[in-house]
């Protein structure tokens, strides 16, 4: 399992949204790449990526700083999000550096656009499902739809996804602990990894997923997390050796 640290990007600046919600934002840093030099050097070997301006407007929109942390860290694995909702963006991505493109509001509105981006791209298509009170939430958490986590998870699994990023709406930014439960039904439901996000709030949230995850035989692969290192409840140098420690 990993420990997965999340850049959110809007106008070209690291935020933190509660709940999604504009009027919540937390500015963290005006300077992403440094962010990103950051949290490699306390030891991430993986970064998840927000382009929540392209969320909200349905297009990338901090393309070049994206491309500048990929070529920064050629070793570093990136997934990204926000506005990923083209063959021409995934390839665009990819050739940019980018490991992985996380489908969303897309993959709600046309599911059968899952499938094709993995014929197109194998390896490289992650689905996120944003979910509140366990149904899937869309177009920037804007709008929550009548269509539950669970069957989407469940409909995709056979599309060749690399795995789910799942999360928790209610949680995410709130510092309030991760759904561990919600976390552990879907990675029992589905048998592509789990990645979990939302809520992790210090070294105890790290410690229940990692128990849960051994329960799970492996299924949970990683967890973001945002706020709690930004805001230093969670010392992510040490939730690294801890999980990789837990692993022998």
């Amino acid at each position: 399992m990993q420990i997965i640290p999340a850049i959110d990007f809007k106008d070209g600046k690291v935020v933190n949204l509660k709940q999604g919600q504009l009027e919540k934002t937390t500015t963290y840093s005006d300077d992403p790449i440094a962010t990103a030099d950051q949290w490699v050097a306390a030891g991430a070997t993986r970064l998840h990526l927000v382009d929540l301006d392209g969320a909200f407007e349905g297009t990338p929109v901090n393309h070049l700083a994206i491309e500048t942390i990929a070529k920064n860290h050629p070793d570093l694995t990136i997934q990204l999000g926000g506005g990923i909702r083209s063959a021409k963006v995934i390839e665009s991505y990819l050739n940019a550096g980018v490991d992985y493109l996380i489908i969303g509001t897309r993959a709600v509105e046309k599911p059968e656009f899952v499938g094709e981006m993995c014929n197109l791209f194998p390896g490289h298509i992650i689905v996120g499902l944003d979910g509140l009170h366990g149904m899937v939430a869309i177009n920037g958490w804007k709008e929550v739809t009548d269509i539950s986590v669970r069957s989407l998870a469940c409909l995709f699994q056979s599309d060749g996804i690399e795995s789910i990023v799942y999360t928790d709406i209610g949680k995410d930014g709130m510092m309030g602990g991760i759904n561990l439960h919600a976390t552990r039904e879907l990675a029992n439901s589905v048998s592509v990894p789990i990645i979990a996000s939302g809520g992790v709030t210090d070294m105890k949230d790290i410690e229940a997923l990692v128990e849960a995850n051994k329960k799970l035989m492996g299924a949970i692969s990683g967890v973001i997390t945002g706020r709690a290192i930004y805001e230093g409840t969670l010392d992510l140098t040490e939730a690294i050796s801890y999980v990789r420690e837990s692993s022998y």
